[in-house]
């Protein structure tokens, strides 16, 4: 047998040189290392303005409360995503509205939006499953209607892009994810991008406890008095992980290319087995290609699983539909039945391993042991 990990990350001599460098300096906190890092992936992104922070998440919640979202707001957004984006909601007070998905993409339906607008909706948040960008043309006529603004959860899209439009460049507010499994990584971490300044000022004022000043303002030139002017977190990427960061986004596009030639190689070995389906990539995009997930039929997903793991290879399930997870009905009451589509792909998702360092061999194993399980 061949022991394949789940994913491995592209860590090497470049990033820990970086982070030595930092180590030896004085300033270990959001300094020039971060800032440096904003601008380049801004400049990656096409954004105007970028605020590196300590996860997605924070980006997520962040953004909404600079945005006016908070109790008795309704947030209109996705069952098939990992909790976090439902949870960013609830942490401002908010309530997530969730509209079904797409069943060959996974992603949320455009066109079922606008029936789950109401008096209380005052945002969406799309998230793009897999790499695979959502309908933004669609979100954002529905957006303009009824003066709602737009977050994007773009933890799977930082090389994404849709009709001629990259992640974040119709929305209020494009949120990205650096955890361990990411394009990039700095272990945890995440940024936000935006063409508004004065969103971007007031989320780097809430990273920070609501301080007016950060510490590189405080402690890198002359003292200066600060003071608390919002009611803040302490959300704020610090230099190390900038470091870590930098020399994999002068890569990223690189690493790209390599999973989508492992999405090629699985694709074509795995299409012609009856019992697995693949999400959809549209025409008109470039995917990420975050993961690779297959979906098989419900009665097989978990003994599937099981016997995967017995052959030493890695996987996951991204994800299972939340609305169905123990404290979300608990909250909301939404049983099986609310959100077919959704569902059938909870009930049928495997993630197989999947990054730029996986060998032929690798993949050849995983491919055959599927094949095998199967029956094929």
């Amino acid at each position: 047998m061949m022991k394949v990990e789940f994913f491995r990350h592209n860590l090497g001599f470049e990033e820990k040189e970086a982070v030595c460098r930092i180590l030896d300096s004085v300033f270990l906190t959001t300094g020039g290392e971060v800032c440096q890092f904003e601008n380049s992936l801004a400049t990656y992104l096409g954004a105007k303005h970028c605020v590196a922070l300590t996860s997605c998440t924070a980006a997520l919640h962040l953004s909404l409360l600079a945005l006016g979202i908070g109790s008795g707001d309704e947030v209109i957004t996705t069952p098939m995503t990992f909790v976090a984006s439902s949870l960013a909601i609830i942490h401002t007070g908010a309530k997530p509205v969730w509209v079904d998905v797409e069943l060959d993409t996974g992603n949320i339906d455009a066109g079922q939006i606008e029936a789950a607008v109401t008096s209380r909706t005052k945002a969406i948040m799309p998230v793009h499953l897999y790499g695979q960008m959502c309908d933004m043309k669609k979100i954002w006529k529905i957006a303009d209607k009824y003066d709602l603004r737009i977050i994007e959860d773009c933890a799977h899209a930082l090389e994404s892009e849709r009709d001629g439009i990259k992640a974040g460049q119709v929305s209020d507010a494009a949120c990205f994810s650096f955890y361990a499994t990411k394009s990039i990584t700095s272990g945890e971490g995440g940024a936000v991008t935006t063409n508004s300044e004065e969103l971007a000022d007031k989320i780097r004022k809430l990273r920070m406890h609501g301080l007016n000043k950060e510490a590189a303002d405080r402690y890198t030139s002359r003292y200066q008095h600060w003071d608390l002017e919002e009611i803040g977190w302490k959300y704020n990427m610090d230099n190390i992980q900038a470091a870590l960061l930098r020399p994999q986004l002068r890569k990223v596009e690189r690493y790209w290319r390599r999973r989508k030639e492992i999405r090629e190689l699985y694709r074509q070995a795995l299409e012609s087995l009856p019992d697995v389906q693949m999400p959809s990539v549209r025409r008109d995009s470039k995917s990420g290609y975050h993961l690779f997930t297959i979906w098989v039929s419900p009665e097989l997903r978990d003994a599937t699983i099981g016997k995967l793991q017995d052959r030493d290879i890695g996987v996951a399930v991204n994800y299972r539909a939340i609305h169905l997870l123990s404290k979300f009905r608990e909250l909301f009451g939404k049983e099986r039945g609310s959100y077919h589509n959704a569902e059938r792909i909870g009930d049928s998702t495997i993630s197989l391993p999947f990054y730029p360092s996986l060998s032929e061999n690798e993949i050849e194993y995983v491919i055959d042991q599927l094949r095998t399980i199967l029956g094929k």
